[in-house]
C-alpha cells in the first residue's frame, strides 16, 4: 500500500496514523511470565498468563468452615435412624457435617435435595445413596491416597463448589460416526474436543486411562519389542499424548511441571510432580471404578451420560485449571470425619 506512487502522501500518512493508533489500543498477547523450574539450558519454565491465572484462583477460594462443636454427646446412629456411614460421629459433629454438605452441594434446595421432607431416613431419593457412597468414597482418598492429597486431602467442596453436579466430569462418547468406509477407523481423531485441547489427537482419553488401568506410554522400553506388555504403536503414544494435554490444562501447567524437557521418559529426572501425578492417575481410576460406576443403576437416566454409564472424574474435577486444587486450602484438616479411613478410625495426620 504504502510503495504505491499513486497514493499521494497525505493519503499515505492517514493510513499509518489509523494504523498506528488501533495498535495502540490493543495489549500484547499473550501478556506471559515465565519463571524457571529447571537447570539452565533445559527449557523447563512455567509459562503463565497473569489475568488467567488470577481469574482461576479468584474462582476457587474455600468456604470458611463451620465452627467447631464439641464432642462427647451421644452418637449420631443411636439418635437419627438409617445413619449407615457415619453412626459413630458425635451427634452435635453430625450436625455440623450435614450442615457444611448441604452449603457445598446443594445451597440452593437444601436438606431436601437428598433427603424426603418429613423422614430424613427414608431412601427414596436417588441423590441420598449417592452421597452416601460419596462420603465413604471422600473418606478413601484422604485415607488411602495421601500420596497424591497429601496434607491438604479433599471435600465434596473440592469437586463440587457447591454445584450439584461438579463443573468437571466426563462419560462414555461414542464419538462422531464415520461418513464413509473410506475414511477407515478413525480411532477418535479429528474430533477437535476440550478434552485434548481441541488438538486432533483422540478425543477421549480416559475410558482408557482414568477408567480402565491401560498402560500409559508413547515408545516401548526396548527396540523391537517381542512380549505384549511391551508392545506399543503410534496409536498409543496418541492417546497418550491426549492424556497429557487433558493433564496439563485440567491443571494449568505445561509439561515441565513434571517431566523434563531434555528427558521426557526418564523417571530419574523427572521433577517430584511426575510421582505425584502417578498416584493421582490411579487415585482417580480407583474413585471412578469402585464408587462412581457401582452407581450406574442408581442414578435416573438424566444424570447418565450417552452410552448409559454415570459421569465420572478426572483430573480437571478437583483442580480446576489449578496444580494446587482451592489453592491448596487445606479443608479437610476441619473435617477429621472426612479423613477416616474405612471402619471409622479418623486419621490424625489433618490435625494441627
Amino acid at each position: 500500500m504504502f510503495g504505491n506512487d499513486r497514493l499521494g502522501p497525505g493519503i499515505r500518512w492517514v493510513a499509518l496514523a489509523f494504523g498506528l493508533a488501533a495498535l495502540a489500543g490493543c495489549d500484547q498477547y499473550p501478556p506471559v511470565e515465565s519463571v524457571q523450574q529447571g537447570y539452565r539450558g533445559t527449557g523447563m519454565a512455567s509459562i503463565d498468563d497473569p489475568e488467567t491465572l488470577a481469574a482461576r484462583r479468584a474462582a476457587a477460594v474455600a468456604p470458611a468452615p463451620l465452627p467447631a462443636v464439641p464432642g462427647g454427646g451421644p452418637k449420631a446412629g443411636a439418635v437419627y435412624q438409617n445413619v449407615q456411614v457415619l453412626k459413630d460421629l458425635d451427634v452435635a459433629q453430625f450436625g455440623r457435617l450435614m450442615a457444611s454438605m448441604t452449603a457445598w452441594v446443594s445451597p440452593d434446595k437444601g436438606c431436601t435435595y437428598c433427603h424426603a421432607a418429613g423422614n430424613f431416613a427414608d431412601d427414596s431419593l436417588y441423590t441420598k445413596t449417592v452421597a452416601r457412597r460419596m462420603i465413604q468414597m471422600t473418606q478413601h482418598l484422604n485415607s488411602r491416597w495421601s500420596t497424591h492429597v497429601g496434607q491438604t486431602g479433599v471435600t465434596c467442596y473440592t469437586c463440587h463448589g457447591g454445584q450439584h453436579i461438579p463443573a468437571n466430569t466426563w462419560a462414555r462418547d461414542a464419538g462422531p460416526t464415520r461418513r464413509s468406509h473410506v475414511a477407515g477407523n478413525r480411532a477418535g481423531q479429528n474430533a477437535p474436543a476440550r478434552s485434548v485441547g481441541y488438538a486432533s489427537l483422540p478425543f477421549d482419553p480416559f475410558e482408557r486411562y482414568l477408567r480402565n488401568a491401560t498402560n500409559i506410554q508413547v515408545n516401548a522400553p526396548q527396540a523391537l519389542p517381542t512380549k505384549p506388555k511391551h508392545a506399543t504403536n503410534i496409536m498409543d503414544a496418541e492417546h497418550t499424548y491426549g492424556l497429557m494435554m487433558h493433564m496439563s490444562e485440567g491443571l494449568g501447567v505445561n509439561c515441565t511441571f513434571c517431566h523434563n524437557s531434555r528427558a521426557f521418559a526418564n523417571w530419574e529426572e523427572s521433577r517430584p510432580q511426575r510421582t505425584t501425578a502417578w498416584y493421582g492417575i490411579r487415585m482417580v481410576r480407583s474413585a471412578n471404578e469402585e464408587y462412581i460406576q457401582p452407581l450406574a443403576s442408581v442414578f435416573p437416566p438424566n444424570r447418565l451420560g450417552p452410552q448409559g454409564d454415570p459421569l465420572k472424574v478426572n483430573c480437571a474435577t478437583c483442580h480446576q485449571g489449578l496444580n494446587k486444587p482451592l489453592n491448596g486450602a487445606q479443608m479437610v484438616k476441619d473435617y477429621p470425619e472426612l479423613a477416616a479411613a474405612e471402619g471409622g478410625h479418623v486419621v490424625r495426620r489433618y490435625a494441627q
